[in-house]
């Protein structure tokens, strides 16, 4: 493999979905009307600080409801007054950072070889795409909770992790 290609941190898309780029054709950017109607919403958020102890019971239901329509119709939301301390956010991102620059050859597998991340880990791209409408750019780490307490994942990040729930439970 060319040393240029096996140091690079970006996933092979184009080698993987080679078949889905030859089978369909793409459209000149000429060829796209120049008004477009874009649809734009915005994401849920929910603040966690209404399930604190002090907080009226109606309201700390209504959070909760919160969490399980957004959890619902979109999966995922944004969360606010969670009580993580903006330096310990940071520091998460550099090492996350850190994880994504890494040459692709060390990211992929069920080990994730050097960055000792628990197999399944790592994930990239869209594996069931069948169309280039499903194809959508993609890389994302997760640190399952059980690591925490384990070898796996950086000591640094795993580190930050623990300061992150002292802080929240504190």
């Amino acid at each position: 493999m060319d040393h240029y290609i096996q140091d690079r941190p970006d996933p092979p898309f184009e080698e993987t979905y080679k078949d889905l780029f030859l089978k369909h054709s793409i459209t000149p950017i000429a060829a796209i009307p120049k008004a477009t109607a874009v649809e734009e919403w915005e994401l849920p958020v929910v603040d966690l600080g209404r399930l604190a102890g002090d907080q009226e019971e109606d309201e700390r239901q209504r959070c909760k409801r919160e969490i399980a329509e957004a959890s619902k119709e979109w999966g995922f939301f944004q969360v606010v007054n969670h009580g993580i301390l903006q330096e310990i956010l940071e520091e998460m991102r550099k090492e996350e950072m850190k994880v994504f620059r890494e040459p692709f050859y060390k990211k992929k597998g069920d080990k994730c070889m050097n960055l000792s991340l628990s197999p399944g880990s790592y994930r990239w791209g869209t594996p069931s795409a069948t169309c280039l409408r499903q194809l959508s750019w993609s890389e994302a780490f997760h640190i399952p909770l059980t690591d925490i307490s384990s070898d796996c994942g950086s000591p640094k990040l795993r580190g930050l992790i623990i300061s992150t729930f002292k802080a929240a439970v504190v």
